[in-house]
């Protein structure tokens, strides 16, 4: 039997779809169905592998782990990575494909059309409900024909479709409107409800717009969902960056995060948000770091050209004088080869440029290959603050790195050795994305970080899975008590 499905779109990016199609699929799985994702077409930086080794977007796997299953490739069979605004590595069925532009990726139309069919089809034979996610807007009128993502996948699925705004952003009114309005008359049949996103004030002086809308596009609002200041559910891109703008206050870790122009993978450190007596911060600008017990460098899409925009906007200096200092510096992936004294891409795979010299904190050596390494992994510390602790975590990266005198940070299940740590155990970089995930290496990482700042380290800490399963709870029954569940299972079960 063919799985029901429903469809969330938007009125633009980041007005919330990713988190209603997450509350949905937990909904669904609490009231008894099995579900799944899917997002034919996903363009972002967060990326997961699958267990088979396939690149995922993130926002998918979130929506899967909602779900209370594993992620697959078939949730995202298409996944574009831009590395700069006119080009971006594609990946298809979870392996990379090309480097394209975007002219060159429609040309590709009619093939990536059937992988997405192809792809919808065995998740709809595995379970009873898909709940799938739109992307940007279905009103981009200009992108119609070559559509791979929104109505066109609505037709192919005979998915009812349920629109989301932001009412945060203002205008939603008009918005919602002018979305509907730019449908063409098959398209605008399939909208069978609209949810008003992220409201804060009072319901009832909102409650007039509603009616008059509802007259004008004949569509019923299902529901305005508040905006929610206590519940963490990890975001797809860097939208959500300002909120992360404030100071800790003095008896708080002080973790920065330097905000790369092409940083993928920022999810790396979501869990930080949530642990007591830790604040996060993402910086632009170097003269923001202030004096942290931590800076991060994230990884990056486009190492050496992230590396160059460091440079010319002086954070180099500025990571170099705290590195002299009593701050722990932590680089993820691309931000672990920037630690290092010199990267290369022979190939060309990322940037123009074919070498230039890292910081000099680790003496490590990387080059970009060809062939990308994506897989999940563990392993044991073999150095430093965590010694002997078991550690878990993903890599995605074309990066090969060779290490001179440098200690390995963690010899992994296969018999690698990832990562450099220096001699004081200050500085370190590693490949392993997600390693922060692991309850046991960042407790121990937040104590050494505590020691050497002199702040407090008695704070409980929290198990993240745990925490993770909550925030799912708690975004459903957020979710459940504004919106018209009733409406939404009758237009789930007409689909």
């Amino acid at each position: 039997m063919m799985a029901k499905s429903i469809m969330v779109q938007g009125t633009g990016s980041g007005v919330g779809k990713s988190v209603i199609v997450a509350a949905l699929c937990r909904i669904f799985k609490q009231d008894g169905k099995t579900v799944a994702p899917f997002k034919s077409q996903n363009m972002a930086l967060n990326s997961y592998p699958t267990a088979e080794g396939g690149e995922m977007g993130r926002a998918q796997v979130v929506q899967a782990w909602s779900a209370g299953i594993e992620p697959a490739i078939e949730m995202n069979p298409i996944l574009i990575k831009p590395s700069s605004d006119c080009q971006a590595q594609l990946i298809v069925q979870g392996k990379p494909f090309s480097n394209c532009t975007p002219k060159t990726y429609y040309e590709k139309k009619k093939w990536l059309r059937k992988i997405v069919r192809d792809s919808y089809q065995r998740l709809a034979e595995k379970y009873e409900v898909v709940v799938i996610e739109g992307a940007g807007s279905p009103a981009e009128i200009n992108l119609r024909t070559n559509d791979l993502v929104n109505m066109y996948v609505a037709r192919f699925t005979s998915s009812p479709v349920i629109l989301v705004a932001d009412i945060d952003l203002g205008g939603v009114f008009a918005w919602i409107y002018g979305t509907i309005k730019l449908l063409t008359p098959s398209e605008r049949k399939l909208v069978k409800g609209v949810i008003i996103n992220k409201f804060r004030g009072d319901i009832d002086l909102l409650t007039p717009g509603i009616k008059m809308l509802e007259k004008k596009i004949k569509i019923p609002i299902l529901g305005v969902v508040p905006y929610y200041y206590d519940i963490k559910i990890e975001e797809e891109d860097s939208v959500r960056l300002p909120k992360y703008q404030k100071q800790a206050e003095p008896d708080m870790l002080d973790i920065v995060v330097i905000y790369l122009p092409h940083v993928s993978n920022f999810t790396d450190f979501d869990v930080f948000e949530a642990e007591p007596g830790v604040n996060l911060r993402y910086v632009k600008s170097a003269e923001r770091i202030g004096e942290p017990d931590v800076l991060i460098i994230p990884g990056s899409k486009s190492v050496i050209s992230d590396l160059r925009v460091l440079r010319e906007h002086g954070f180099e200096e500025k990571i170099l004088a705290l590195a002299a200092k009593n701050t722990v510096i932590v680089g993820v992936c691309g931000g672990y080869q920037m630690l290092g004294e010199t990267i290369t891409d022979p190939l060309s795979l990322e940037s123009g440029q074919k070498e230039i010299t890292g910081l000099g904190l680790l003496k490590i050596k990387s080059a970009l290959a060809k062939d990308k390494t994506v897989t999940r992994t563990g392993g044991t510390v073999l150095s430093g603050f965590a010694k002997r602790r078991k550690v878990r975590g993903y890599e995605i990266h074309h990066g090969v790195t060779e290490t001179n005198d440098e200690k390995a940070l963690f010899k992994l299940t296969d018999g690698r050795f990832d990562g450099a740590i220096n001699c004081d155990g200050k500085i370190w970089g590693t490949y392993l994305h997600g390693v922060f995930d692991e309850d046991g290496f960042r407790h121990a990482f937040l104590k050494q970080v505590a020691e050497i700042s002199g702040k407090s380290s008695s704070f409980k800490r929290i198990n993240k899975n745990e925490f993770r399963e909550r925030q799912f709870d708690k975004l459903a029954r957020h979710v459940r008590e504004n919106v018209d569940l009733k409406k939404i299972y009758e237009i789930l079960e007409g689909a």
